[in-house]
């Protein structure tokens, strides 16, 4: 099974290495007549740019992606729509001692026990370099569902969470650890130098938050319509006879 397409009716593949030429992605099924340029795209592709904080890859990518087809006279045609990020900054030669050994919480390992051979050159498709692709495929999905609202953040780093209370959404985008908390995000700094000095590794957790925002609605109108949709928690019996007659819960979407 191959794990480099996603989707179904909207589906994407994406393509390419760490240190290749270039890397990117083809999105099939993409309604025509979708206003659609270079532009659209950018905006995300520049929030996970790598180099922009000490505390991420300091590898040099503008990461501008190219439109190659699937798109005339600024809209989509319908058929497949082919992006393409070129690779500038592939520094190979830095990879060299990692040619022997793997690196820890890395996928090297990994790829090799897999399929038997590994890209040491910054992980080739194990490389979180390949999610510049899957990010600049998610802008497309983006126009084409935009009453779908997408927001991700970092909850915790090393252990140490977020206070809920201290949410901000706004803060997301103000710190290097895309963090909602001001005051967790200044502890994470001084954490993740301790572990860079003592040579050790961290674990985060993240959440990703979808809301369904209807067109034409706004105000109150969109308010109430956040939640207008209920699942059923009624208890329903289920079966013919008793031995099979069983209480569960519904499920259903209600209202």
């Amino acid at each position: 099974m191959s794990f480099n397409t996603f989707g179904r009716l909207f589906r994407f593949t994406t393509w390419g290495e760490s240190h290749g030429p270039a890397l990117g992605a083809i999105v099939d099924g993409c309604p025509p007549g979708i206003p659609l340029t270079e532009a659209d795209i950018q905006p995300w592709l520049d929030k996970r740019r790598p180099g922009t904080s000490r505390f991420t890859t300091q590898r040099r990518e503008p990461d501008t992606v190219r439109i190659l087809s699937g798109v005339f006279e600024g809209r989509t045609t319908g058929t497949p729509i082919s992006l393409m990020i070129e690779n500038v900054d592939q520094r190979s030669k830095d990879y060299s001692d990692v040619a022997k050994a793997y690196r820890p919480g890395h996928a090297d390992y990994a790829y090799d026990a897999k399929y038997g051979f590994r890209d040491f050159r910054g992980g080739g498709r194990s490389s979180a370099r390949e999610t510049a692709a899957r990010v600049a495929a998610g802008a497309v999905a983006r126009l084409v569902v935009p009453q779908v609202r997408v927001r991700a953040w970092v909850e915790a780093i090393g252990g140490d969470a977020i206070d809920p209370a201290n949410f901000d959404d706004a803060q997301i985008d103000q710190n290097p650890f895309f963090c909602p908390d001001a005051e967790a995000a200044l502890r994470w700094e001084a954490l993740v130098d301790a572990a860079r000095k003592s040579g050790s590794s961290l674990g985060c957790g993240d959440r990703v938050r979808g809301d369904w925002r209807p067109r034409r609605l706004g105000g109150a109108a969109l308010r109430q319509a956040r939640f207008r949709t209920r699942v059923c928690m009624h208890e329903h019996q289920r079966g013919q006879g008793d031995r099979d007659r069983r209480r569960v819960r519904c499920g259903r979407a209600v209202g």
